[in-house]
């Protein structure tokens, strides 16, 4: 049944299976002091910056993000790459302006916070949505390339999900976010040891970087392929229909706020920090690490293209998602196949096992906690391991449509939900902590009149991708159509801005005192050497960030 893999590949991850759940036993162990419902769903609160960061990170890379951002690289699309850099300016925003809030108010969930800053309305919304948009699109997504990554050495697609689902239920269950989060930091570290290892033997092979240079320059002389500069420039002109530089600076932000700063998955694990400064760290650290999937998902993604035209490895530029298992099972040395593998197991257990965890403290604090207010600790953490088994369930029937679904082209659709939804909820977090007069009722119109927009733009250009629906050239409908999705968000996020102001002003905000914990007030109190050093991080991760975006512009590799 296996192919193209030795006994030592086999024990290297069977070894990290091991590892991962003798980690998770371990940490379900683990009693902090602040009750069974803080141990469980956010791992006792009292976690260090390390943890914290490495859980952001890990989390965040899933197996579908490597093998999307390698074989964006195979096909010199590289402008994809600068989500990840962006990721970490965002990551800035959420240590400096979102976290004092969040842990200041003691919530266990995003929607929880909005209640207190809003309306229960509000709360009710963003509950809701995440959890169809988790089920959905992440969980489904991430089970799928987990399956993928299996067929990639043999095991038939339906045995590797069934086991990455079970594997994953299996410790998310028996440890909540404590054995989530360490299992997370050693999954990074297997990660970009997989992925660093990959990159380093592929640049290796190809005779150093000049190397993959004198490749590139020569595939360029045959007529289709893309020219050496385009594989290192992050930037595309304003018109260019998918990723313009306009885009990426003013609409991809909008995205990355909803999803670094609001959305459960990942804020989860900041409200597990012991206190602000190493939720803070965390944060930063975190920026730091996002700055590595240029070098070890995409690099690794042009190094396949490179092989690929000497005739070392095959896979079908169409489906350049597989530039990276083609690498793996076909041209790597056996254990280093096998420690590659494992990093893709790691990535994609860890975003899995956050789903997991994050959907069952919705469940949980959102809707049982809600309707059970007496409800003791341990019930909400019976109640919280009865969801992720429900959710574990759920997935694996949900496996058959989604199969379905990636075949027939809509789940692309349905990942755009991501997309279209965040605008509103990004405006919705982030003038209501600088705006004091901002209210409920301007909040919930704002939300749903965004979520209708959001919506309206996603069936309509389903339809019209299908056949469905017939749009004239020159039409206000052909119009909102071709507007690029970045372009979109930016347009959208500004539109809800506008309503949550203009509602707002028809009625009255909350009072001052209702208000202390969850908008900005004079002056925050923090040491000020915690703060000074908090701030040197944050001004080198910057710096870091404008060099990575001259390096790889015309001014740089592609000039």
């Amino acid at each position: 049944m296996l192919t193209n893999i030795s006994s030592w590949d086999i024990l290297i991850i069977l070894v990290y299976f091991g590892i991962i759940l003798w980690i998770a036993k371990w940490a379900s162990k683990g009693k902090g002091g602040s009750g069974a419902a803080a141990d469980y769903f956010l791992a006792g609160r009292d976690q260090g910056w390390l943890v914290v960061g490495a859980s952001l990170f890990a989390s965040n890379i899933g197996s579908e993000i490597i093998l999307g951002v390698s074989g964006a690289g195979a096909r010199a699309n590289m402008p994809m790459a600068n989500f990840e850099i962006l990721a970490a300016l965002v990551l800035i925003l959420l240590g400096w302006v979102f976290v004092p809030f969040y842990l200041r108010t003691g919530v266990y969930t995003m929607p929880e916070f909005l209640e207190k800053r809003y309306s229960k309305a509000c709360r009710n919304y963003l509950s809701i949505v995440s959890i169809l948009a988790y089920v959905i699109t992440k969980i489904s997504l991430i089970i799928f390339a987990g399956a993928l990554v299996f067929e990639t050495i043999g095991v038939p697609f339906w045995t590797g999900a069934i086991v990455t689902v079970l594997a994953t239920g299996f410790y998310t269950v028996l440890g909540g976010l404590k054995a989530v989060i360490y299992t997370d930091m050693v999954q990074a570290v297997i990660l970009l040891l997989g992925t660093i290892a990959v990159t380093l033997f592929g640049i290796h092979q190809l005779g150093g970087w000049e190397g993959l240079i004198s490749t590139l320059d020569l595939a360029a002389n045959t007529e289709g392929n893309p020219p050496t500069e385009r594989f290192f420039n992050l930037w595309r002109p304003m018109t260019d229909t998918e990723y313009p530089w306009t885009g990426m600076l003013f609409g991809a932000p909008i995205l990355g706020i909803w999803y670094w700063c609001t959305d459960q998955y990942i804020v989860q694990r900041t409200l597990s920090a012991k206190d602000v400064s190493n939720a803070r760290k965390g944060a930063l650290f975190a920026g730091y690490l996002k700055l590595l999937p240029v070098f070890i998902f995409f690099i690794p993604g042009v190094i396949a293209y490179a092989l690929m035209q000497k005739g070392e490895i095959n896979f079908a530029l169409e489906n350049a998602d597989q530039a990276l298992p083609a690498m793996i099972t076909n041209f790597l040395p056996l254990g280093l196949k096998g420690l590659a593998i494992a990093g893709l197991l790691a990535a994609l257990m860890s975003s899995l096992s956050s789903a997991f965890n994050s959907s069952s403290t919705l469940l949980t604090m959102d809707f049982y906690k809600q309707y059970r207010p007496q409800a003791s600790d341990k019930n909400l953490v019976r109640f919280g391991q009865l969801a992720t088994v429900v959710l574990v369930i759920v997935s694996l029937g949900w496996i058959p449509f989604m199969k379905t679904l990636m075949g027939g082209g809509i789940f692309h659709y349905l990942q755009s939900v991501q997309a279209y939804i965040s605008p509103p909820i990004a405006a919705v977090f982030l003038f209501g902590l600088f705006y004091k007069w901002i209210n409920a009722k301007g909040a919930i119109v704002a939300l749903w009149s965004g979520f209708f927009l959001g919506i309206l733009r996603l069936v309509t250009e389903f339809m019209a991708k299908e056949g469905i629906l017939m749009v004239g050239e020159g039409s206000i409908l052909a119009f909102f159509l071709d507007i690029n999705f970045l372009h979109f968000a930016l347009f959208l996020f500004v539109f809800c801005a506008l309503v949550l102001a203009l509602v707002s002003k028809t009625g009255l905000p909350k009072s001052d005192e209702a208000l202390r914990l969850v908008t900005f007030q004079k002056k925050d109190k923090l040491p000020s050497k915690e703060r000074s050093r908090d701030m040197v991080l944050t001004i080198v991760l910057i710096v870091l960030v404008l060099i990575l975006w001259a390096v790889f512009s015309p001014l740089g590799l592609a000039g």
